[in-house]
């Protein structure tokens, strides 16, 4: 019954919609673009955006380091050698240049190694 009763709506409006026509959009466009533009909508506009810059940007920027953090643990995590791996190359080790493991490293973890060296 509601949906009935929303489609019948909807089927009015867009006729109504469609009978006010190309002036009656003119219409509100204009006096929805002079409401936008006055003085008291704008200065409301102002105190918003200056309430996102300096409230709102700082919880953003820690919510970004936070996940960027928290990918960054899982990226190291996930380079750890498992057993299996180590199962399934018995004659490799990481970084003994076998034909398991690529000669020249992961650039990834090269970069990112926590011992300082690279």
């Amino acid at each position: 019954m509601a949906k009935l009763s929303f489609l019948a709506g909807l089927a009015a409006g867009y006729v109504l919609g469609a009978r006010a026509g190309k002036q009656r959009y003119q219409q509100i466009a204009r006096t929805s673009s002079k409401v936008w533009n006055s003085g008291p909508v704008q200065k409301q506009v102002a105190v918003a955006k200056e309430a996102a810059r300096t409230k709102a940007a700082p919880v953003v920027a820690d919510l970004v380091a936070d996940a960027a953090r928290a990918t960054g643990e899982r990226l190291r995590s996930s380079r750890t050698v498992t057993t299996e791996a180590i199962a399934r190359n018995p004659g490799s080790t990481p970084g003994s240049g076998s034909s398991a493991t690529p000669p020249h490293g992961d650039p990834w973890a090269e970069a990112t190694r926590s011992d300082g060296a690279a």
